[in-house]
């Protein structure tokens, strides 16, 4: 599994007031989409989520998001060293991505750019 990048998720009140920021600080525009009732920005490495508190409460739980080259093959080395899948593979407006849980305990979602 190739691991590409990580993604800090910073979740934010108002994304219209944090993305300009953002954008200065990563010296590139972001690219917005919407998921589930969350407003997504990404901005280089950061990821912005902005939405309903029962929305962000679940993304807060996930400590970074880690771009890798295969989503697939990451589910396959992940499970193969103990880590436990709990989302995905799934379709996004990007690509795919997983969510799965170290053996540690740490949760981190996968993202590829592959569109399946």
């Amino acid at each position: 599994m190739d691991i590409l990048g990580a993604t800090l998720r910073v979740c934010v009140d108002d994304l219209e007031a944090a993305v300009p920021f953002y954008e200065r600080l990563a010296g590139t525009p972001a690219l917005r989409f919407e998921r589930g009732g969350v407003q997504v920005a990404a901005v280089g490495f950061f990821l912005l989520m902005s939405g309903p508190e029962a929305e962000l409460e679940v993304l807060r739980k996930v400590a970074a998001t880690i771009a890798v080259t295969d989503v697939d093959e990451a589910h396959k080395t992940l499970t193969e060293l103990g880590a436990d899948v709990i989302a995905g593979p799934v379709p996004t407006p990007v690509g795919r991505n997983l969510i799965a849980r170290h053996p540690d305990g740490s949760v981190y979602e996968y993202v590829d750019r592959r569109q399946p």
